[in-house]
């Protein structure tokens, strides 16, 4: 396993606010595509197709939701979650997805952690994301503190048909979480794509405890791709998300069995780098993108990364590790990015 070496240079961003954005009326633009969007525009040359998953640690706006326990992101909150610090957040994950794309942003944008299309709104248009012909859709789940899952688009690269969120069936009748997106559009094949975003339950209680919940996901997961590809063998799918669990645990595996789809981030040996998330020191991979076997064929020879760019690091300690630079550590804000890096994965057609 190597690190990479190479230096990114990202230029500074200017956040671009409207004097709204800060108080007044607390209103949510829902924006997501529509059915009647027009056909993509194709030609003879093939075309790069970047996916990108993102955890982005607590995207909250700085609203109460009555319904929902977010009052640690509040201004008198215990996190103190001013408008600031929400527009540095804001302007933050988009320096991150811009820089991942490298040349080119990605089509598709995964997203977990968000808290509502107010914070996707301002994403996409107050922000450097304004010029990059982003849609988005997002979940309404059941999570206790009101994060969901969203997908970011591309217009011009990924016609949007439909959008589902997607309620996991628990074996636990009272475990709350977040919905499965599962969105629909047309590629610039003319093909349709199926996409989820995940993010499965957490570990908290314990691993072995918590488990069930995330077997139970995987299984509900499964039984939708399964269905897909019986219907159509070819059928193109990327499930990508948080799954709380790594290439060799139980959860994972349900994915993977009898070859119904592949883990693009389940080989280490073919990864860039230590893993996308650390824990009490050690790295992992919980963040995963899994794909049909006929999209696969798509895939670049060694199209998948993890986006380990230095200013998503922290500096090196004594020992020379580095971890990634979060928000917050605990209840220190820090003004970082995420707890997580993304992963991207290039495909070509």
């Amino acid at each position: 396993m190597k690190r990479i070496s190479n230096i990114i240079i990202v230029s500074t961003f200017v956040l671009l606010l409207g004097c709204g954005g800060c108080g007044g009326n607390h209103t949510v633009s829902k924006i997501a595509g529509t059915s009647h969007a027009p056909a993509l525009q194709s030609n003879s040359r093939k075309q790069n197709f970047c996916v990108m998953f993102y955890n982005v640690e607590n995207l909250f706006d700085i609203y109460d939701d009555p319904d929902k326990n977010d009052d640690e992101f509040l201004p008198n909150g215990a996190n103190r979650w001013t408008a600031q610090r929400y527009y540095n957040h804001l302007r933050n994950t988009a320096q991150v997805i811009t820089a991942a794309g490298e040349w080119d942003t990605p089509a598709l944008c995964g997203l977990c952690e968000v808290e509502n299309d107010t914070v996707l709104t301002h994403l996409i248009s107050r922000t450097p994301l304004r010029a990059q012909n982003y849609n988005y859709c997002i979940t309404t789940g059941s999570d206790r503190r009101g994060i969901n899952n969203a997908l970011m688009y591309q217009r011009d690269k990924f016609r949007y048909l439909s959008h589902a969120s997607r309620r996991i069936p628990f074996g636990n009748k009272a475990k709350l979480s977040r919905d499965i997106l599962h969105v629909e559009g047309e590629i610039i094949t003319g093909e349709r794509l199926h996409v989820f975003v995940c993010h499965f339950p957490s570990r908290s209680g314990g691993e072995k405890e918590s488990e069930p919940d995330r077997i139970d996901a995987a299984t509900f997961l499964r039984h939708i791709c399964d269905s897909l590809l019986n219907a159509d063998p070819a059928a193109n799918i990327v499930a990508m998300g948080d799954f709380n669990d790594s290439p060799n645990d139980k959860s994972i595996k349900i994915l993977t069995q009898d070859d119904l789809l592949v883990n693009l981030f389940g080989n280490p040996n073919k990864l860039n780098y230590y893993g996308s998330h650390k824990f009490q020191g050690e790295w992992s991979q919980i963040d995963q993108m899994f794909v049909s076997r006929h999209f696969y064929s798509y895939l670049k020879k060694d199209g998948q990364r993890i986006f380990a760019a230095e200013f998503l690091l922290t500096p090196k300690n004594s020992r020379g590790e580095q971890s990634p630079a979060r928000n917050y550590q605990g209840p220190i804000y820090k003004n970082g990015y995420s707890d997580h890096l993304p992963i991207l994965a290039d495909f070509e057609m």
